[in-house]
């Protein structure tokens, strides 16, 4: 019975897995330029794996299945939902402009997107050492190949091999760092893990040597200072629609293996863990928004954008232990993930305008591409406006909530350094207001460069409406996904 439920549990990887290998089969035999009936099968295999897990999720138990390998909680059912649901709006965005440059020859594009959300998958519930590291290593091989498929396009090669050393390099850090987790505890499995380091019979000084190594390969993975180094050049040189994916989903379950590894597996060590999350939370949100104000790339100006925005989720995650005691944990880590589900909702339709207004042998990427787009499309300049807005902070978007939301968990927690941080992230986000705004104003004062209209696929037209929507929507009634994230964090502390 047991066993049974274990394949329950990791079923939505099972479908994904067989339809990855399905899709990849029936491409063979696929000749329209638009791949549609790859398409198709992607979207109704995501729309029906997203459906289980809101399904599941919605029942709210937790529990261990495969030998303790998988865990199945609400947090992780509800961000697995949420990465399905975001890679299903990239694919839709970024078909038009793949197949407009070629990449879309094969039907890589759709299986290689299917086979790096299962490897979010694997990274969002695992619960061991080893299962973590192979859904990482899934999905960053998966990347490296999606960011070359422009065969022909040197940048994007370029920009691949770059994502491929740093990010072997970085995988070797995590691994090493949880080999010595390993060497200290005795075990792979989080929770045996947690209880020795508990016992405190382990040896402190291995202990923080591991987890040195641990959290600079999570902070790669988020992208933060001082690992940022990848993600102006990946973001820059990989196709758009490929950026779109590598810019969101991920995000989802980067922050789910932080939780899994920094709070399940080693809360005792947080004292030491959260000192190395506040400063690469400064270094982030400093570097962040100084370097995107000299930015004349708008791919390279919201890479940057994303490094300061991790910057923020770094500071909900390290305000969740005060003075050893555990009180306002719910209240940073919910916020946390507040703020990285908003995020990803509203740089979807960042890229999505993007991706909309490129063109064949056109790719507007820079920012005076976007001059006067309100007097070509009023709609679409109103949609990336409302994303700008919302990363910069400013009510009534959803950004302004997540932003509320964590400067609240830092203030709450009555710390003089907090509350000192709050105010430096507050400088900051005036900081990354200006370089915001000027795309605002550009696309609303500026004269069109081009007369052209802005055509899109009724597909893309209707998502992007709907995705610039939310962002609006969430920000007038926060509640509810509040709620949810605030419902999920406590259930994964309790189990």
């Amino acid at each position: 019975m047991t066993e049974q439920l274990g394949w329950i549990n990791v079923l939505p990887e099972i479908i994904l897995l067989v339809m990855a290998c399905v899709i990849t089969l029936v491409d063979l035999g696929v000749t329209t330029r638009l791949r549609s009936l790859t398409h198709t099968l992607s979207m109704l295999t995501l729309a029906g794996v997203a459906a289980l897990l809101a399904n599941q999720a919605s029942v709210g138990s937790t529990t261990y299945s495969l030998g303790n390998l998988v865990v199945n909680d609400s947090m992780g059912l509800w961000l697995k939902c949420f990465a399905t649901l975001a890679v299903m709006v990239t694919l839709v965005y970024g078909r038009p402009y793949a197949a407009d440059r070629g990449m879309l020859r094969g039907g890589e594009m759709f299986s290689l997107s299917l086979f790096s959300l299962l490897g979010m998958f694997i990274m969002i519930s695992g619960n061991n050492f080893l299962l973590i590291y192979l859904g990482l290593e899934l999905l960053t091989l998966s990347s490296y190949a999606l960011v070359a498929l422009r065969r022909d396009h040197g940048d994007a090669t370029e920009a691949s091999m770059k994502y491929f050393v740093l990010g072997a390099m970085a995988s070797g850090f995590l691994l090493y760092g949880l080999s010595m987790m390993y060497g200290a505890t005795g075990s792979l499995d989080i929770n045996a893990v947690l209880r020795a380091i508990s016992s405190g019979k382990v040896n402190h000084t291995v202990l923080v040597f591991g987890l040195v190594f641990v959290v600079a390969g999570l902070a790669f993975k988020l992208g933060v200072v001082p690992f940022h180094m990848w993600i102006p050049d990946v973001y820059q040189g990989a196709p758009t629609s490929v950026t779109n994916l590598i810019g969101s989903a991920p995000k989802l379950a980067a922050f789910a293996i932080v939780i899994r590894l920094l709070v399940e597996g080693m809360l005792p060590l947080a004292i030491d863990w959260q000192q190395m999350l506040m400063l690469l939370a400064i270094g982030s949100l400093a570097i962040g928004n100084f370097a995107a104000i000299a930015q004349t790339n708008l791919k390279r100006m919201l890479a940057f954008s994303t490094i300061s925005q991790m910057g923020f989720v770094l500071l909900g995650l390290m305000s969740g232990v005060i003075n050893g005691s555990t009180v306002s944990a719910a209240n940073a880590y919910s916020s946390a993930m507040f703020y990285v589900i908003t995020y990803v909702l509203t740089t979807l339709a960042g890229f999505g305008v993007m991706l909309l207004l490129a063109r064949e042998g056109f790719e507007s990427e820079e920012i005076s591409d976007f001059a006067g787009l309100n007097q070509r499309s009023p709609l679409y300049a109103a949609v990336m406006a409302v994303t700008l807005f919302s990363l910069a902070g400013i009510p009534p978007m959803v950004g302004f909530y997540a932003k509320l939301s964590v400067l609240q968990a830092l203030v709450a927690s009555g710390q003089a350094l907090h509350i000192g941080l709050a105010v430096f992230a507050v400088l900051m986000s005036l900081v990354g207001a200006f370089y915001y705004l000027r795309v605002v104003k550009v696309m609303y004062f500026d004269e069109p460069i081009t007369a052209t209209t802005v055509a899109a696929p009724t597909d893309v037209r209707v998502v992007l409406s709907i995705n610039g929507a939310l962002v609006l929507i969430l920000g007038i009634l926060p509640g509810g996904l509040m709620a949810l994230c605030a419902q999920a964090i406590v259930k994964m502390l309790g189990s």
